[in-house]
């Protein structure tokens, strides 16, 4: 009698092909498996909790389709960042009206002395300064430094190739560093 792989040690492309075939149980453990991962890209892609958290579940959602087109020609992570970003960048385009209203109270808040400036943790300051990087050299940010993907790897993601991806860093390096000096944080 063959001996079936318990769901936990099935392999990703295991679960993909099950997925694919209508298993909710495959698609619910390939979720399960990589919901930290989505939420930490969708974390340092928007640097707040409720955002990452709606992002996650976005994706999640968009997964139950999407999953039928992945070819897996790549990672399955470096496919499922694209997927995150898409959400990330679809959220923010929905949510800029009220950002702009969140953003004028805030500054009418710094101004009457109702709210404290910005954290004073260093990591947080240059992950809110990554943020405020043109879309580009943010994801290639986040991709190699955040994620500890390889440029290469990177490219696959941005569908970009990897000497652009190296530009966007070198360029996002000379921008953070003037943001970080303007903060007074270099």
């Amino acid at each position: 009698m063959a001996m079936m792989l318990d769901e936990s040690e099935a392999s990703d492309a295991e679960l993909i092909g099950r997925a694919k075939g209508g298993d909710r149980g495959a698609f619910g453990k390939l979720l399960e498996r990589h919901y930290d991962f989505v939420y930490r890209a969708a974390y340092r892609w928007c640097g707040r909790k409720a955002d990452a958290e709606d992002i996650a579940q976005e994706v999640c959602v968009r997964l139950g389709k999407a999953i039928r087109d992945y070819r897996g020609g790549g990672a399955f992570t470096t496919w499922l960042y694209s997927v995150t970003m898409n959400a990330a960048r679809d959220m923010m385009r929905k949510t800029t009206r009220e950002n702009v209203k969140t953003e004028a109270y805030g500054a009418y808040s710094m101004i009457s002395g109702e709210a404290s400036a910005e954290p004073e943790d260093p990591t947080a300051a240059l992950w809110a300064a990554v943020r405020q990087l043109p879309d580009k050299q943010r994801d290639a940010v986040l991709l190699v430094y955040g994620e500890g993907l390889s440029h290469a790897a990177a490219a696959e993601a941005m569908a970009i190739s990897e000497t652009t991806v190296s530009w966007h860093i070198h360029e996002a390096k000379k921008r953070l560093k003037t943001l970080m000096r303007s903060a007074g944080e270099v």
